[in-house]
């Protein structure tokens, strides 16, 4: 799976991912002589592809990238959702590859990465993308969520929208109207809205995901399929409290107020 960015600081490196979720400083963050981490948890930094969302702190953290270099423990390489300046100028004293614009969220610690920062891409080995369609699918003033078992190879055990990958040739819309009528026996016409395709990991796979909102007849019953055990129509906050797939409330939310 290649993922582009944008580069900070050019060099190709390749090596396993130390992932932090939190923003980083260098100074305090980690000790220049030996890479040890000294925030969130145990690792070193010394040859690990290293990702967190961005830097923050003192301007002598570009140094402490440096003291790291000097000292032969410098990270392979940084991926970084955003960019700040104190990290980027640390990367580029230190001849450290850097790329930024990359969606940290789609890499997990101890993924084989290659960071290609001459070309601003990021290839995490032995992942797919899959694309698929998530659909709000209205019926009166609620929509429909279905419950995936606990056997279900994506997910399992929680509540999602009407979704599914798409089979070959298939538009992202003929996706969705395909898996309203193929899960709930509703067949409905032209989307109300769609979104822009969101990410999101799931073990070795990284779904694109594209939504859509559909308005069903008021009298609409879904007659869900085997893959399902069972549905409920909901409004936005009857989503808090509930077992949800990734991103399910943030985008059920965001499309709505579209229409």
């Amino acid at each position: 799976m290649i993922l582009e960015g944008r580069t900070i600081s050019k060099g190709i490196a390749s090596g396993k991912v130390l992932k932090l979720e939190g923003p980083l400083s260098f100074l305090g963050g980690v000790d220049g002589s030996t890479g040890e981490l000294r925030v969130e948890k145990e690792g070193n930094v010394a040859g690990r592809i290293l990702v967190f969302p961005r830097g923050k702190g003192s301007t002598v953290g570009s140094f402490v990238m440096y003291d790291l270099m000097v000292h032969g423990k410098a990270p392979a390489a940084v991926i970084n959702s955003s960019a700040e300046t104190i990290v980027a100028t640390g990367a580029v004293i230190s001849s450290i590859p850097m790329v930024d614009s990359i969606d940290v969220s789609l890499i997990l610690d101890d993924d084989d990465v290659t960071v290609d920062a001459d070309s601003g891409k990021v290839t995490i080995e032995g992942v797919r993308c899959i694309e698929s369609s998530s659909s709000v699918v209205l019926i009166g003033d609620r929509f429909v969520m279905l419950h995936r078992p606990d056997s279900a190879r994506s997910y399992p055990g929680r509540w999602s929208l009407v979704s599914g990958k798409a089979e070959e040739g298939e538009t992202p819309l003929e996706t969705a109207v395909r898996e309203i009528r193929e899960e709930t026996g509703i067949s409905v016409g032209e989307p109300l809205a769609s979104m822009d395709s969101v990410m999101v990991r799931e073990g070795d796979i990284i779904w694109k995901v594209t939504p859509f909102v559909f308005r069903a007849p008021d009298d609409a019953i879904p007659e869900i399929d085997c893959e399902n055990t069972e549905y409920r129509l909901c409004s936005v906050d009857d989503l808090d409290g509930m077992e949800l797939v990734p991103l399910t409330k943030r985008m059920v939310s965001e499309i709505l107020e579209m229409i």
